[in-house]
């Protein structure tokens, strides 16, 4: 825009003085602003120290533009003054320091700047008190171990429940075989109608039922097949009786 407003302007003499009419009184507008700004300059309304850095650099340049020079005591001095007042303790260690250059202190407040940032990012990702979090490797191997114990736990388990499957069908079979036989008739004395812990024959009875079963038993192989009648107990009696 300055070069069309000046465009009939020959002279480089005559256009420095019209640019010099038009932008000289440039120092008595910027200086004013410029002083209050550095009035109102504060450290702690900043959150990054290089935001805080590029509105220091730039109101210490428009003062020295206005001929008013910033040195780096007084840069240090401002920094200083302005730290929040949490950070008392952190201000004075500074102090301390004594640093000459504002270059340095800057360095200084950069570095724990990162710092901070990473505490806090270790401290968001793990609450205190919290448990870390196991690697992915740990974690396969972990729930790979869990399947495989659970594997063997399921076997396990189905062997015993096998296991005490068989063992309640030989207790039903042993409950049977000590009451009943499976045609109905009495262990004791071969009769039917009752079972063999509510047996009332007499005991000379069975034992000649018993003696019969055994002898049955050894003659076994020789009437496979051979066709018997078997005895009653009524048999039993009426020999009993011709004994008698």
């Amino acid at each position: 825009m300055l070069r069309f407003e000046y465009l009939d302007v020959t002279d480089p003499s005559i256009l420095w003085n019209l640019l010099k009419e038009r932008f000289d009184h440039q120092k008595e507008v910027i200086l004013p602003n410029a002083r209050d700004e550095w009035r109102t300059l504060r450290f702690q309304d900043f959150k990054k120290v290089n935001e805080y850095n590029s509105a220091l650099f730039r109101i210490c340049s428009q003062l020295k533009y206005c001929g008013q020079e910033v040195t780096d005591e007084d840069m240090l001095e401002k920094t200083y003054s302005t730290f929040h007042a949490t950070n008392i303790t952190l201000m004075q260690q500074y102090r301390m320091q004594k640093f000459t250059r504002y270059s340095e202190l800057n360095a200084c407040l950069l570095v724990a700047e990162q710092n901070n940032e990473l505490l806090m990012k270790n401290h968001e990702s793990r609450p205190t008190g919290s448990v870390a979090l196991p690697e992915a490797n740990a974690t396969n191997t972990d729930g790979n171990n869990r399947g495989r114990g659970q594997k063997r736990h399921n076997y396990q388990s189905s062997q015993r429940s096998n296991v005490h499957t068989k063992d309640k069908t030989k207790v039903s079979k042993h409950d049977v075989g000590t009451s009943q036989k499976s045609d109905g008739s009495c262990y004791r004395c071969g009769s039917s109608g009752h079972w063999s812990r509510t047996c009332r024959t007499p005991a000379h009875l069975c034992r000649l039922y018993q003696e019969f079963i055994k002898g049955k038993g050894k003659e076994a192989n020789l009437i496979d097949n051979v066709e018997f009648t078997p005895l009653n107990v009524a048999d039993f009696c009426n020999d009993m009786e011709d004994i008698n």
